[in-house]
């Protein structure tokens, strides 16, 4: 009998290999769930489980945190993954991936605002009053040009950083006073109990929602979001770097 042309065996033979891996895939991943869900069994739900380029690894996202296992779910581990060929950290681009702010739906009227020259550029800042990092940022801001600050008052280090943000936030001019006391070290008064300081509980939860346990979070208008006080080329850098995510 006469061989089939090629140009018609291989599609039939390309979807059924294409039809193997991913029946495959589905029973590995399967695999991976019911074994550390049966091991671990305070692990947190896994939300995706994706095969990576190193052989015998998937990643397991839990919301935005990322762990490591084998084909079998035997071993676990938290890291970082680094292609050396490319001296690409694989773990770092997925994180930075999986927490995209959209800086256009973020509620700026809980926020202090101020701007310098243009007010052009754009970031937003989630800060506690009592952090010794966001004062060295709020610093560092004070030399860049033609830039617009949306200051998110995220009271998350003690108690007093709960007093002090809500004295901030309920001044007269909040802006100010916030100015006052990160580069100056001039302490808010205290203002009336009647003052709605509930923005600050929403800021909480802003906070929360986008997995911000540390203080400064700096949020870019790409969404991009920096945990920790940069310096001041790193910022520039960043805001040349920058673009809104529908353009």
């Amino acid at each position: 009998m006469a061989a089939l042309p090629l140009n018609v065996r291989l599609p039939a033979a390309w979807m059924c290999v294409g039809l193997l891996l991913s029946t495959v895939g589905f029973a590995q991943e399967a695999v991976i769930r019911k074994n550390i869900a049966e091991r671990l069994p305070n692990f947190p739900a896994i939300d995706e489980v994706t095969k990576m380029p190193m052989p015998s690894l998937y990643e397991l996202r839990v919301g935005a945190d990322v762990f490591y296992t084998d084909e079998r779910g035997d071993y676990l581990f938290r890291g970082h993954l680094i292609d050396t060929k490319t001296k690409t950290n694989l773990t770092e681009i997925r994180v930075a991936t999986l927490t995209v702010i959209s800086f256009a739906d973020l509620p700026i009227k809980d926020a202090l605002v101020w701007k310098q020259g243009s007010g052009a550029r754009k970031i937003v800042v989630f800060a506690d009053p009592n952090c010794m990092y966001c004062k060295k940022f709020e610093q560092e801001l004070q030399g860049v040009k033609d830039i617009t600050v949306y200051t998110f008052l995220y009271p998350i280090l003690s108690p007093d950083s709960q007093e002090k943000s809500r004295n901030i936030w309920c001044a007269k001019d909040g802006s100010r006073v916030w100015a006052d006391w990160m580069l100056r070290g001039k302490a808010p008064k205290p203002t009336p109990t009647q003052c709605d300081s509930s923005a600050l509980q929403r800021n909480l939860a802003l906070g929360q929602k986008h997995r911000i346990d540390g203080t400064p979070g700096i949020v870019f208008v790409d969404g991009k979001l920096i945990a920790g006080a940069i310096e001041r080329d790193q910022l520039e850098k960043q805001l040349l770097a920058s673009k809104p995510r529908n353009e």
